[in-house]
């Protein structure tokens, strides 16, 4: 009878474990490391205030995936990125006397862009189809994104005469806004709307404050 109770308990403590590594084994990680690429269009300009060119950006970064669920496919995101933006538009931006000024261009500038370089902080609530040998499934990420403008500068170029300026004080250092990751497999539509104005202190012609926005819409790849 002793003998049989042991095996009985062995038996069961077998299967347990086996059952335990199982459960582990469904936990996985996922989509850790992010590139994305961007269309960016400004809103809430004001009225003189116009794109010219494509303006765009970039982003490059690592996001710890946090398995919510048993089965992984319900999670937290918290990351670490490095972003670069560039708007073109119609804002002749330079520097007299240690100020900067901030005019509409004249008509026939040959470029005209302000760039922005920043420390992305994002954070997502991510579900998706996958499991842990599935490595094609739809994902739906929604978050926010902290950026941090840590440099700055503008470019005017007209015939004959190149105005840059690096440091532009009155950017906004601290960005925020909303973002979602909508896709299937390696193609995911990637959209982001500020909820912060991009300068906190600019005004065209020390008159009229510049107060605008960006939206992106891109594409967003995932590597584990």
């Amino acid at each position: 009878m002793g003998r049989t109770l042991f095996f009985f308990l062995l038996i069961s403590s077998i299967l347990s474990a086996q059952s335990n590594d199982t459960v582990k084994s469904t936990r996985y990680l996922e989509d850790q490391i992010y590139v994305g690429l961007s269309i960016i269009s400004l809103t809430n300009t004001p009225n003189d205030i116009a794109q010219n060119g494509l303006s765009n950006g970039f982003e490059l970064g690592f996001i710890k995936d946090i398995p919510l669920s048993r089965k992984g496919n319900f999670a937290f995101g918290l990351g670490l990125g490095y972003g670069r933006n560039t708007y073109f538009q119609n804002i002749k931006i330079e520097e007299i006397n240690a100020i900067t000024q901030f005019q509409i261009a004249e008509a026939g500038f040959k470029n005209n862009k302000f760039s922005m370089h920043t420390i992305d902080l994002p954070f997502e609530i991510r579900w998706r189809t996958s499991t842990i040998d599935k490595y094609k499934f739809w994902r739906v990420y929604a978050g926010t994104k902290l950026s941090y403008v840590f440099a700055s500068n503008a470019k005017y170029k007209e015939s004959g005469n190149t105005i840059k300026v690096k440091g532009i004080s009155e950017i906004n250092d601290l960005q925020f806004g909303l973002k979602l990751a909508v896709g299937y497999g390696t193609w995911n539509f990637n959209f982001y709307y500020g909820l912060t104005d991009l300068f906190s202190s600019a005004n065209l012609d020390q008159v009229t404050p510049i107060e605008m926005r960006d939206f992106k819409i891109g594409l967003i790849f995932y590597i584990l």
